[in-house]
């Protein structure tokens, strides 16, 4: 809903990739300090502090932001006559299907570094290495925010997922702490351009009236691919240990770019008249397909 107002606000403006890359860093700035806080209030505390502390920071969130008033999105009138789902665009089910992929990356690489680092005798460590995970996509997000890179956004989207396939590979080969850290913030650094890139082509093709719910079918994409791919690495962790794990994050980044290659088409030629329905829209995806 954030980043749909942020579309409401800048939409058609050099502003909304500022605004969208502002969004992605905050978000990676709570993954830096998130885990190391509550870890910490859990441990010096008592063990439900840190997801209490996440609860009040969540209900409190909700309040605030639906107090924004001042920036709530007109209602779009077609979005009254119903229209279908936004999933009836091919460009968001391409999106949704790699990032059901993505998602089971991250999912995973949780799982195993905290594993990881058990099995080293560093459990409280995992915070901090994750953390750098954060850290690369943090820096990467401001650097690419402050950027004004031409060119079509699918194929920097492309080259993103792409990137985050490959820099699973070094996982597979580390064998310490220390090259964990190092590999997980280069890992870092293709996250955030991905997602802002990502959030872009979502406004370019999907209609209006429903872009709040293109987005949102984005997110649980996302949340799908987390869990299977936390399932999963567990699986793996106690089948072959945790640094067998870290296949689960690179077999996902494989199906990623597949997904993607195989949809890339599909994301070249953005909808025309962004105010109609999502069934002019796909009538053109089926035009453009034919």
């Amino acid at each position: 809903m954030i980043r749909a107002r942020w579309a409401a606000l800048y939409r058609g403006t050099p502003r909304l990739h500022t605004a969208y890359s502002f969004e992605s860093v905050v978000d990676e700035v709570c993954f830096i300090f998130g885990p190391i806080v509550s870890i910490g209030l859990s441990t010096a505390w008592f063990p439900e502090a840190g997801p209490l502390l996440a609860a009040c920071f969540l209900a409190a969130g909700v309040f605030w932001l639906t107090a924004q008033q001042a920036t709530e999105p007109v209602p779009d009138p077609d979005a009254r006559h119903g229209g279908g789902s936004a999933l009836r665009s091919v460009a968001l089910r391409v999106l949704v299907a790699t990032f059901v992929a993505t998602g089971s990356i991250f999912g995973a690489v949780d799982v195993v570094t905290v594993a990881f680092a058990d099995e080293r005798g560093h459990k409280g460590a995992a915070s901090i290495v994750l953390a750098l995970y954060a850290a690369g996509s943090c820096v990467a997000g401001v650097v690419f925010g402050l950027l004004r890179l031409g060119g079509a956004p699918e194929r920097r989207w492309l080259l993103g997922v792409a990137a985050m396939a490959v820099s699973m590979i070094p996982l597979l080969l580390v064998g310490n702490l220390p090259l964990l850290a190092v590999a997980l913030f280069v890992a870092g650094l293709s996250i955030a351009p991905t997602m802002i890139t990502t959030m872009s082509l979502i406004e370019e093709h999907v209609p209006r009236a429903r872009l709040t719910e293109g987005m949102t079918w984005v997110s649980t994409g996302l949340a799908v691919g987390v869990a299977l791919g936390s399932s999963a690495a567990g699986w793996a962790i106690d089948a072959a240990g945790a640094r067998a794990g870290y296949g689960v994050p690179a077999v996902s980044g494989a199906v990623a770019v597949v997904v993607g290659f195989l949809g890339y088409r599909r994301l070249r030629k953005p909808a025309a008249g962004r105010g109609g329905t999502v069934e002019q829209h796909s009538e053109r995806d089926v035009r453009n397909l034919a």
